[in-house]
């Protein structure tokens, strides 16, 4: 679905879940309060993603992030080689030993396809004035001027029309296309502005002929990312579904534990996207080049369309980029950064994502630590019984078929945990579908999801509101429920005298047999 068919009122065929039922509390001293940057709680339910860089990739730095709430590490492959990565990883696993119990998962982010602007024959810039012509030529080893640059998109004459934009350098440039040649383009220029070499080129609303999974980016998986254990890959620029069904082709059965996140950057994602959500794990909203891609003013719209899907669907969604920007060079967030990380919390993102900030920025503890603190605020504001209604009428009135009967158990499960107070949902998952679906009805108190395989305990790290812990095997189910409960009351999750609600299969060590629930006491 395009921009267009949702600039109106509503999504149409859906009901859109938005903005979480919430209640303010009327207690000015929990606003004024000042929390001074505690560490992190069990009780968060916003996943924290932070990218790594030089800022951060020290073993010391990572064990504050990991006592910050860090979930998962994103690996961005847009800089950085091998060797640099693998020394992050090594230092990642080693700040994970100083941490016990602790899970980070770690995501790999793929380049990507690009278009981008050429070399200059005097270096340096070049200063473009508004009302010029300027020529755009598919000759990629012309060196250029004010008068004529190289693109790297050898199909740019034939994906432009007259009155196309172009935009470059992050949208300081904007062109207007005037002519199509059969080797470049001539445009006119919008405003003033000087101009560096190998800036980045957006189409807004043209469909690039582009492969999302290039060489480059084929053999970052196949030949760092699979040997080194990923637990996610972030693909950039997802299209079609078929992007993602061809990368799982790729990388066959070395690839069957690692979970894909397919990024939604362009209009032509945001048409496929309900192909793209079928496809994929879960949905990176990629707001730097989406801004770049659909008007400005369209780009919230599509972040809550995006989120309510993806709850629908019970898929984590993350949101990312530019959220605690300022926080790169300042120690504190601007006002409208704090409500835009919070906004995205009321509106049912899984997880939050920090690029710059954390990866080149001058305060990654600052900007972790403020931003769980953001989460903590705008999850305890919400309405959980509200909107385990809402969500339960949108997927009843999406499925008229009816709902599988693991579906209904898990949203059963989670009405009875609210009605009889639990103070926490233990949950028995093989591959950890049974901890997302409880997820999806967002409870109001932690799933403790209990699991015998590494990989599902990792991928459940990008799960709202789920704790994931790993097990041995689930031989004797009663003895691993108890041995849960005695660690929730050791982390503080449960004390004597609370209910918890467990949920698990009648037959021990069988995938998708969830169907039966209880309700246990603590003692």
């Amino acid at each position: 679905m395009s921009y267009q068919a949702f600039s109106g009122r509503k999504v149409e065929g859906y009901a859109v879940l938005g903005q979480a039922a919430i209640a303010i509390s009327d207690d000015m001293s929990k606003i004024s309060a000042w929390d001074g940057g505690a560490a992190d709680s069990l009780q968060r339910k916003t996943k924290l993603i932070c990218t790594m860089g030089p800022s951060c990739w020290d073993v010391d730095t990572l064990v504050k992030m990991i006592d910050q709430g860090l979930n998962i590490a994103r690996f961005n492959f847009s800089h950085g080689d091998f060797e640099t990565h693998a020394n992050t990883l090594k230092n990642l696993r080693t700040a994970l030993k100083q941490r016990p119990g602790k899970e980070v998962a770690v995501l790999l982010d793929t380049k990507g396809p690009e278009i981008r602007s050429g070399f200059f024959a005097a270096g340096g810039k070049v200063q473009l004035q508004a009302g010029q012509d300027l020529t755009l030529t598919t000759d990629y080893g012309f060196k250029g001027d004010a008068s004529k640059i190289a693109c790297s998109y050898p199909k740019l004459p034939q994906s432009v029309k007259p009155g196309s934009t172009i935009l470059m350098a992050d949208g300081t440039v904007s062109l207007k296309v005037l002519e199509c040649y059969e080797d470049g383009v001539k445009t006119r220029v919008m405003n003033n502005a000087a101009i560096g070499e190998r800036k980045n080129m957006n189409l807004p609303g043209v469909k690039v002929d582009l492969p999302c999974i290039g060489e480059k980016e084929a053999n970052d998986i196949l030949n760092w990312g699979l040997p080194n254990g990923i637990n996610f890959i972030a693909v950039s620029f997802v299209q079609h579904g078929d992007d993602i069904r061809g990368l799982r082709k790729l990388m066959g059965e070395r690839g069957r534990n690692v979970h894909l996140i397919s990024k939604i950057e362009n209009e032509e994602g945001l048409k496929n996207f309900d192909d793209i959500l079928e496809a994929s794990d879960g949905i990176m909203i990629a707001r730097g080049d989406l801004g770049m891609e659909i008007p400005p003013e369209k780009v919230f719209l599509a972040q809550k369309m995006m989120m309510a899907r993806c709850n629908l669907r019970g898929k984590p969604v993350i949101t990312a980029t530019q959220m605690l920007e300022s926080m790169i060079t300042n120690p504190r967030p601007t006002r409208a950064e704090a409500s835009d990380v919070a906004n995205a919390v009321l509106d049912g993102t899984d997880g939050v994502m920090l690029s710059g900030e954390s990866a080149g920025g001058s305060f990654p503890i600052n900007a972790i630590s403020i931003q769980r603190r953001i989460c903590e605020e705008a999850e305890a504001v919400i309405d959980y019984e509200t909107l385990f209604l809402r969500i339960r009428e949108a997927v009843m009135n999406a499925n008229p078929q009816g709902l599988s009967v693991v579906e209904s158990v898990c949203s059963a499960a989670v009405e009875l945990a609210g009605e009889v107070k639990a103070s926490l949902i233990i949950s028995l998952t093989e591959t950890g579908s049974t901890a997302r679906l409880l997820a999806k009805y967002r409870p109001g108190v932690q799933v403790l999801a209990l699991a015998a395989a590494d990989s599902t305990v990792k991928h459940l790290c990008a799960i709202r509101g789920v704790i994931s812990l790993k097990v041995p095997s689930f031989q004797g189910t009663d003895h691993i429920i108890q041995s849960a409960i005695n660690y929730g009351k050791e982390v503080g999750l449960v004390k004597t005298g609370d209910k918890v609600v467990a949920v698990h299969g009648m037959k021990e060590e069988t995938a998708g047999a969830t169907n039966l629930v209880k309700v246990l006491p603590v003692e």
